[in-house]
């Protein structure tokens, strides 16, 4: 008709999705607690990690006498002091920081593949797999780990760092597989995974696709969960001398078991031991810091 103007239906706005990662960092930056913590725990990894490449070659040569069991000093190299026979506690730290990270980072990377693996089978599977696999974690679980680095102490004699952390990895999966397997399992009940097995989706592309990716906030909360716990069972095992000697390679823990013998044995002070205690309750601190704010951040907006 004349005089009618046709008109366009009007189309609506779409807004542009925002991704996943930015609104997990978005809310990992309202955290200043966990953002310092994650900072100092990275120039703490950087510097274990270049510490070989960059540490004096006299780093365990004994010093002269005048220089053994010397006390910390602000002036001068030994600031942090050294030990009964002159060791410079600083250059012995950091040795051992570089030792305690790529044996629990190593680790931690073994058991949380483990674990996804495993507990990811058994939770898409169900039926007898998944019961198979958890009989299996049950019967692993219940072993003693102290009597399990007992064994492994009497067999991998001289116990280096990458044998510790082989055999701490071949136990520790099984709290990640618990976890992923029921994560898997719920997820597994969910409409988007029905409708793609109703179109016929292979079992590889669901569980690629849509379980593992939505199960991650899961696994990464596991894995730096079990990266504390690796550090602590080093130390732990390496202070009541069943785990990584000092004449082979020095860790956190023997500096501190050795330092505390000899305190009581040979009058060394309290800065042999308090040091490499420090930094242990540090690296603990900002771990488990970073593991609540990556909590926070990874949890679905529903249940904030």
């Amino acid at each position: 008709m004349e005089g009618l103007v046709e008109t366009k239906p009007a189309v609506p706005r779409v807004e542009p999705r925002r991704s996943n990662s930015g609104r997990v960092w978005r809310r990992l930056v309202r955290q200043p607690v966990t953002v310092a913590a994650g900072l100092v725990l990275v120039i703490i990894f950087v510097v274990g990690a270049l510490v070989p490449q960059y540490a004096p070659s006299q780093a365990n040569i004994n010093l002269t006498d005048q220089w053994r069991n010397h006390p910390p000093q602000l002036s001068g190299w030994h600031v942090l002091g050294t030990n009964v026979i002159g060791k410079d506690i600083l250059l012995q730290m950091l040795l051992a920081l570089h030792t305690n990270e790529q044996s629990a980072l190593a680790a931690t990377l073994v058991a949380t593949v483990l674990g996804v693996a495993l507990g990811g089978i058994a939770g898409f599977r169900g039926g007898w797999v998944d019961a198979l696999l958890m009989r299996i974690t049950d019967l692993l679980g219940v072993f003693p780990l102290l009597m399990v680095f007992l064994a492994a102490y009497t067999y991998f004699n001289p116990v280096t760092a990458w044998k510790a952390a082989l055999v701490l990895a071949c136990f520790l999966w099984i709290p990640v597989a618990r976890v992923v397997r029921a994560e898997i399992s719920s997820l597994r009940e969910r409409e988007f995974v029905q409708a793609e097995l109703s179109l016929g989706a292979s079992d590889r592309r669901i569980f690629f696709r849509h379980l593992l990716p939505n199960a991650s906030g899961t696994i990464i909360i596991a894995a730096t969960s079990l990266l504390a716990q690796v550090f602590l069972l080093e130390a732990m095992l390496d202070f009541l001398q069943l785990g990584v000697s000092s004449a082979i390679q020095p860790t956190i823990g023997n500096l501190i078991g050795e330092g505390q013998q000899g305190v009581f044995q040979f009058g060394e002070g309290w800065w042999t031991w308090a040091s490499p205690a420090v930094l242990l309750v540090l690296i603990l601190v900002c771990i488990n810091l970073v593991g609540d704010g990556l909590s926070d951040a990874l949890r679905p907006p529903r249940d904030r």
